[in-house]
């Protein structure tokens, strides 16, 4: 699922920079976690595409491209979404 997910954001958004961090492992017992994991992930995302983009049209920029993923399984996503020269 983290392959599918670095794809889909490389094609989507061609990014300077990115992370995608598999922190199921943190999630073991809780709500959506499943044996195996690649339910819980973080992404952390440096791309042009973000540039003057609020924080809700940025999340809504990587939700889009990763809705499949999202319907597949990923239960829950962390997304920090920067444009270059932010902090």
């Amino acid at each position: 699922m983290a392959e599918r997910i670095t794809n889909k954001l490389e094609l989507a958004l061609a990014p300077q920079r990115l992370n995608v961090i598999d922190e199921s492992h943190q999630h073991q017992g809780h709500g959506g976690w499943r044996e195996g994991g690649e339910t819980h992930f973080r992404v952390e995302i440096v791309a042009a595409a973000f540039a003057s983009k609020s924080r809700l049209e940025r999340h809504r920029l990587v939700n889009a491209a990763l809705a499949q993923e999202l319907a597949d399984g990923v239960h829950a996503l962390a997304i920090a979404a920067r444009a270059p020269g932010e902090g």
